[in-house]
């Protein structure tokens, strides 16, 4: 079997590599389409045939789009692969608009529920698709919400990103070296939340930035009223071209809580910092699973949004802590359940930590999209 993979990133998405590198070893021949970056030579290194240019949608630059289009719909008939493969609604888009009139099936893996919250996107998502589209979501309520719009039940199918974790490697410190770095006493209560900043985007209507650290921030200010020893560490940077974003975000935490909350910026030591944590938090409005993986894995106990694929892997009070979104109180409610009660912060770590194991398993994952594969090809008579 041949598939065509389309990314519109070369330098993150790490999550395609692993999915692709499996695919490989059970026998699919993968073939990839993204731009130049430093993710080329991995893919290379893992036996796919790679392809370099852009094959996403150019909002801002429509002109682009031709040229684009063109590029793939002529790739497509040298290869003349069984199946295409799209990771992003971009890619999508333009491998609908560029291969109008080829009969060759077509799969949008959805990495995430964002555009399938906005009208808009939502509409265009399902109306660009036509008789060879296919929808692969990659948590429960995406696959739901396409059940809710009317895509029949056999062109859905569910294959999670998948993530091991060896992936990670996180270690334990047992000389809990970050507390003693910042000047943080042993006893105070430290919260961590590993995210890059994502500025609001405002034609989505977005306030507040997508991951939720100024609702974390308006938590604490609540928290600290009865438990002032909490503090908080920020991991991660602005993402793209916000450092406006990023510092405004500093300012916010500043004014509202002195020196309550650190911000370590982007760090290659996450791995390390996890385990240091006495809870980590993800406010997310809008998320697939998210960090909550990384901080299962590290049996940290874990405290999501109520969103998206949080809930495949969070069941309130049995793997971690589920709060509203957008919603402070609900969350300040659940830092201070997990202050609390120790013994049964820790009782849920390891009920995560298999559970996790359980849902993200790549090698399970990868199998799961070669199924989805075969079901799409079995219904068009091709064994």
């Amino acid at each position: 079997m041949k598939v065509l993979h389309l990314l519109k990133t070369a330098i993150g998405a790490s999550w395609a590599l692993r999915q692709t590198t499996e695919l490989i070893k059970l026998g699919v021949e993968v073939h990839i389409v993204l731009p130049k970056g430093p993710m080329v030579d991995k893919y290379q290194q893992a036996g796919v045939i790679v392809y370099q240019f852009d094959p996403s949608l150019a909002i801002s630059k429509p002109w682009l789009n031709i040229t684009r289009a063109k590029k793939l719909r002529a790739l497509v008939k040298q290869i003349k692969p069984d199946i295409i493969h799209s990771h992003f609604v971009a890619t999508t888009l333009l491998m609908r608009f560029a291969l109008v009139g080829i009969d060759i099936p077509r799969i949008f893996h959805v990495p995430g529920p964002l555009h399938l919250e906005h009208w808009l996107f939502r509409h265009l998502d399902i109306y660009s698709a036509g008789k060879n589209d296919h929808w692969l979501a990659s948590c429960l309520w995406t696959e739901k919400k396409y059940q809710q719009l009317g895509i029949k039940h056999e062109r859905i199918g569910l294959a999670y990103y998948g993530v091991n974790e060896q992936d990670f490697q996180f270690t334990s410190s047992a000389a809990n070296t970050l507390k003693t770095e910042l000047a943080i006493d042993n006893e105070d209560f430290l919260i961590g939340m590993v995210a890059y900043f994502y500025a609001p985007k405002r034609y989505l209507g977005q306030k507040r930035g997508l991951k939720g650290h100024e609702d974390l921030i308006d938590a604490l200010a609540i928290v600290r009223h009865r438990y002032p020893r909490v503090k908080c560490i920020f991991v991660g940077g602005p993402w793209g071209n916000t450092e406006h974003y990023f510092q405004s975000v500093k300012h916010y935490a500043q004014q509202k809580l002195g020196n309550t909350c650190i911000f370590l910026g982007t760090r290659n030591d996450v791995a390390e910092l996890y385990p240091q944590f006495d809870l980590a938090v993800h406010p997310s409005h809008s998320e697939n699973v998210g960090g909550a993986v990384e901080s299962m894995y590290a049996k940290v106990p874990t405290l999501t949004t109520k969103v998206g694929g949080f809930t495949d892997l969070v069941t309130d009070g049995e793997t971690g802590y589920l709060a509203q979104a957008k919603n402070p109180q609900s969350l300040a409610e659940k830092i201070i359940e997990a202050i609390e009660n120790p013994g049964n912060r820790q009782a849920m770590v390891e009920n995560a930590y298999q559970k996790v194991q359980q849902v993200m398993n790549v090698k399970d994952n990868a199998k799961q999209v070669l199924a989805f594969y075969q079901q799409i090809l079995a219904g068009r008579g091709k064994q």
